[in-house]
């Protein structure tokens, strides 16, 4: 399991904190150093099972500053895919990447259904 994660983030530093007080073993992964390509997202977003929007970082930024409220309902899959790959902060954090499931986000009820 991986959890992708950008240190200087609360609610990351709050999903890390879950895991460890709940003995989870993970990998992290710093989204500003190994930001996931577009076949990755794509691999993570088909296994989610959730809508592509879920995996953007609304309230960052560069999501306001590039407009993409406005944008993204014109773009396709692939051409969100490519954006996320391209600017990791883009990516809704914390995700938590297992074999058979992803999480988006950080929602304790969440990930206690999904982690036990």
């Amino acid at each position: 399991m991986v959890l992708v994660w950008y240190p200087k983030c609360s609610t990351c530093q709050r999903a890390k904190a879950w895991l460890d007080e709940h003995g989870v073993t993970y990998t992290l992964r710093d989204i500003k150093e190994e930001n996931p390509n577009a076949e990755e997202l794509r691999a993570w977003h088909e296994k989610s099972g959730l809508p592509l929007r879920r995996f953007f970082n609304t309230s960052g930024l560069l999501y306001k500053g590039m407009a993409l409220k406005d944008k993204l309902p014109g773009m396709t899959d692939n051409e969100q895919y490519i954006l996320l790959g391209e600017y990791g902060m883009l990516v809704k954090r914390p995700l938590i990447v297992a074999d058979d499931f992803v999480l988006v986000g950080f929602r304790e009820a969440e990930w206690s259904a999904a982690l036990g």
